[in-house]
């Protein structure tokens, strides 16, 4: 058993939660919806600062001394996390853009 797999499913769940409503926001900005699509970038950036608040946790407990297991499953949390990063970011730029230029 992987020692941090709660940490671990919680950053994938979180990353999977931003990435989710970073791609709504593009889709209610195509409709012209910019309130919603603010609203899910809003909650992109919730579910992000989530899963960086448990990265961050992990990352202040090996510089305390306990080491983080490495694994294919820390691998992929940390990938998708990454991903859905980088997603939400560039959903904010695409909402910009639809409404009517850059901010």
């Amino acid at each position: 058993m992987i020692k941090n797999e709660t940490e671990i499913f919680t950053l994938i769940l979180h990353g999977g939660n931003g990435r989710s409503a970073a791609m709504e926001a593009i889709k209610a900005a195509k409709k012209k919806d910019f309130v919603l699509a603010r609203k899910k970038l809003q909650e992109a950036g919730d579910a992000l600062n989530e899963a960086h608040h448990i990265q961050t946790t992990l990352i202040q407990s090996e510089i305390g001394g306990t080491p983080t297991e490495i694994s294919l499953l820390m691998i992929h949390a940390q990938d998708h996390l990454m991903n859905a990063m980088t997603v939400k970011d560039m959903a904010k730029e695409f909402v910009d853009l639809y409404e009517g230029g850059v901010k």
